[in-house]
């Protein structure tokens, strides 16, 4: 057994000694990805290999908290039911021994290619103690991966303003022959950036630009970008980290968010327009989307925040991924929905059409923790009007979403919502005389698709397992034309 092997042999025992103590914890997810146990954060080589999806992600195998980077891994065959696999990277070479830090995944000639970050930490000031390094894992199976001899394939940060100590998370693909990759960075002022690479095998990498950089108040470094073609135009997602509170906006501690343009792939000039958060709760972050073989562009994302309470980690295990989501293109805007094939968790539907709310009341057989909603609101005569879910009245439990009309805005509400870190955020929706709500609520979690997904809301919430209760109000009279609830059965174990 080399050393990787013996590495991931190791961290897989330590990840087995927790498992099931923390499979039957109260807020364990029941059809979110999350760690078996210790802690998670960016979703990694999301990818379509042999038939089944490929999921991996920043893991720490040895501690709730952040630490020495490895790749956990997960697969499924309908975005849905996902089994837990071995640890596919670990920290073990002189280039990564401090980190397997995020990247991608790519198949090519029957095989798939894992594109990560090397990290070794150095003696230097804070800012300036890391070497970063991208390298290659390749595996026939899908399972087992093996670092290449000529790791690492990205050794130096190119020439110019770039600051040669933060260069990460490169996402690759395929263009008209050859293989390109984002990778984020930042000035030597510290401005975010994204670099582009070019190769024609994935070992030699050539540099081609900084396609993107930040003006203004756009945070000091972009993580975790992702390039992609969408109706014939170029989305750039990115993460960036520091932006400061704009109105509603840019309230956690770090954004996820995108931009829309055109790529020149010959001269790696990049025209876009403005950019866009792509989720306005509290946990969303480092996104990352593929292809699958039905030509679905598929984005799942980190449902957690830096430097959040986590209330999870006294019990053994920290973090989450979103629920997979489909991104298509209107109006300049990207809009998601969850993939389809989350129906099949249905059971047990409680459905009411043409129920006038005014005040606030429940509906029989409408509440839960592990459930789907859906709505369609006429919004009437009223100025707010909202649902409060995972509500005990005893506690006084809650977390409240509102809309009001007359600013158009969407406000999640969480300070009630139990343990953790509270707070409120909000955006703006078109309101016009029928607002839409699909409400995705696991042991843990709220996420809210809004018209049709032009708008998401995420967050992790800590109520007691006593919080079921979901009340309706309303200002003056709204009518809910049509509403589906729908229990959802335990999809990962």
């Amino acid at each position: 057994m080399d050393k990787h092997q013996l590495q991931i042999e190791k961290a897989n025992q330590e990840v087995n000694k927790l498992k099931e103590q923390v499979s039957s914890h109260e807020w364990n997810l029941q059809y979110h990805v999350m760690p078996q146990a210790n802690w998670m954060n960016d979703p990694n080589g999301f990818s379509f290999f042999k038939g089944e999806y490929h999921l991996f992600y920043q893991h720490h195998p040895y501690d709730p908290k952040w630490g020495p980077m490895h790749w956990g891994h997960v697969k499924s065959k309908d975005l849905v039911r996902w089994e837990h696999l071995p640890i596919a990277l670990a920290p073990s070479e002189d280039y990564d021994k401090d980190g397997c830090f995020s990247g991608s995944a790519i198949e090519k000639d029957g095989k798939l290619y894992l594109m990560y970050t090397g990290n070794v930490w150095i003696e230097g000031k804070l800012d300036e103690d890391l070497k970063q390094v991208q390298a290659i894992a390749v595996s026939e199976d899908g399972i087992h991966f093996e670092k290449i001899k000529e790791n690492p394939v990205i050794s130096e940060v190119p020439e110019g303003d770039i600051n040669i100590f933060h260069f990460r998370d490169p996402k690759v693909w395929k263009h008209e022959g050859s293989y390109y990759c984002v990778l984020g960075s930042k000035t030597k002022s510290n401005t975010g950036q994204v670099l582009l690479y070019r190769s024609s095998n994935l070992i030699d990498w050539e540099f081609v630009s900084v396609i993107a950089k930040g003006e203004g108040n756009f945070g000091f470094m972009w993580e975790c970008p992702d390039l992609f073609e969408l109706e014939g135009k170029e989305v750039l997602v990115m993460s960036p980290q520091g932006v400061k509170p704009e109105g509603n906006d840019y309230h956690n501690l770090h954004q996820a968010g995108y931009v829309i343009g055109q790529l020149n792939y010959q001269t790696g000039i990049f025209q876009y327009g403005p950019y866009y958060t792509l989720d306005h709760g509290f946990d969303f972050y480092a996104p990352q989307t593929m292809v699958d073989d039905k030509g679905r562009r598929i984005l799942i994302g980190w449902m957690d925040m830096w430097e959040s309470d986590m209330p999870t980690q006294e019990f053994g295990y920290s973090g989450a991924m979103t629920i997979p989501r489909i991104v298509s293109l209107r109006d300049d805007r990207l809009y998601t929905l969850p993939v389809p094939e989350l129906e099949d968790l249905r059971e047990e539907e409680t459905y009411y059409s043409d129920v006038l709310i005014e005040g606030e009341t429940s509906l029989k057989g409408v509440h839960g923790d592990c459930l789907e909603l859906k709505m369609k609101i006429d919004v009437k005569d009223a100025t707010t009007f909202g649902l409060k879910v995972r509500q005990d009245a005893e506690t006084k439990q809650e977390t409240v979403l509102t809309l009001d009309k007359r600013d158009g805005l969407v406000i999640l509400d969480r300070t009630k919502a139990g343990k953790g870190p509270g707070g409120v955020r909000k955006t703006t929706v078109s309101m016009d005389k029928t607002i839409t709500l699909q409400i995705f609520i696991d042991k843990s979690s709220v996420e809210i698709f809004i018209n049709e997904g032009e708008k998401v809301m995420s967050a992790r919430v800590f109520p007691t397992k006593e919080a079921q209760g979901i009340t309706f109000f309303a200002d003056h009279s709204v009518e809910i034309k049509s509403l589906s609830k729908w229990s959802l059965k335990k999809a990962i174990k």
